[in-house]
């Protein structure tokens, strides 16, 4: 693969450890090559702007800013740069609104080697790529809820519960052993899911609908 220009590479994850595996992935490959790494989304912006990465392979779900508002600001300041979402998570809303940022490519991170480095050289030259998962999102998306709350995940359902029984976004964190800033997301998710402004709506319809349980 001598011929081919190497293609610069920026990997955004909080977790070090996928950083890293990454990172030893990629040099098995002489056509990519790593020029950056971060562990947020404003390191990954602040980054990007100095080394103009070709391609971002880029984490949603990060403490401080998340991988969609990151890419946004990316796209918006880096256009040439292509970002592709790199996630564990293929739920409708995050695959919607990261490609909404401008994200080029959407894959889960139990994806195969050639696939990755696939969707890599495939975004360099400008090629979307999006896992099955992301793809049937897309679809259902399309398709729409036959009511509001029916695409509900199993754990929004749990957030509404709490939320039913008045429980603010600290205390349903505590009780489902989850972060602030992911309940908060669930949060919004059900309020768009529904598509009601507030958590006194959101309860309402919810019981109105039989969504949950009023006892």
């Amino acid at each position: 693969m001598s011929d081919r220009r190497q293609i610069r590479l920026m990997i955004v994850d909080d977790h070090a450890v996928v950083r890293s595996g990454l990172s030893a992935f990629l040099l098995a490959f002489d056509d990519l090559k790593l020029v950056g790494e971060a562990g947020d989304g404003e390191e990954a912006v602040r980054l990007c702007l100095q080394i103009q990465p070709d391609v971002v392979l880029m984490d949603l779900m990060m403490p401080g800013m998340d991988g969609i508002t990151a890419t946004r600001a990316i796209k918006e300041r880096c256009p040439k740069t292509q970002v592709i979402a790199l996630t564990s998570f293929g739920e409708e809303e995050r695959v919607r609104a990261v490609l909404k940022a401008g994200a080029i490519g959407y894959l889960l991170k139990n994806v195969t080697a050639q696939e990755l480095v696939t969707a890599i050289r495939n975004a360099a030259a400008g090629q979307p790529t999006l896992s099955s998962e992301a793809a049937r999102a897309l679809m259902q998306a399309s398709a729409g809820p036959e009511q509001p709350g029916l695409d509900l995940t199993k754990r929004e359902r749990e957030v509404l519960v709490l939320m039913a029984k008045g429980l603010n976004n600290s205390r349903i964190a505590q009780q489902l052993v989850i972060s602030a800033s992911t309940t908060k997301f669930h949060v919004s998710n059900i309020l768009t899911k529904l598509g009601v402004t507030s958590r006194t709506e959101a309860v309402a319809l919810a019981l109105r609908k039989h969504l949950i349980d009023s006892a």
